[in-house]
């Protein structure tokens, strides 16, 4: 049940386009006692229906911008193969403290952005 109703928040998250690892994986390594490195496999590897749904409602709603997509997936495709050589190389706590000082800057940057946001209304 606890990994359903993670994968659920992960799936909402990710259709917003926010990226559902940042729930999926801290939630599998700090809930369900995941190693960090199967929590990514995981999220990589159920990410692709979700992203899949996503991209089909985005499309439809004109949300895409077609020219963005092609350099963007092509250096993806370059960053996911040095990226998951490299993590094999990494332990799995320096990932982990890798991945929550990653969401901890991502975080002070939206509250930034959500402040100079509010200030300009």
């Amino acid at each position: 049940m606890l990994i359903g109703i993670i994968g659920f928040f992960a799936g909402i998250i990710g259709g917003m386009g926010m990226g559902g690892g940042t729930i999926l994986i801290p939630a599998l390594v700090l809930f369900a006692s995941i190693d960090p490195k199967i929590a990514q496999s995981i999220n990589l590897l159920s990410s692709i229906p979700m992203t899949i749904a996503a991209l089909i409602i985005h499309t439809r709603k004109k949300n895409v911008e077609t020219q963005l997509v092609l350099p963007i997936a092509l250096f993806g495709i370059v960053g996911a193969i040095f990226g998951s050589t490299l993590a094999e190389y990494i332990s799995s706590e320096s990932l982990r403290r890798f991945f929550g000082i990653f969401l901890l800057i991502i975080g002070i940057f939206e509250i930034q952005k959500g402040i100079s946001h509010k200030n300009k209304t």
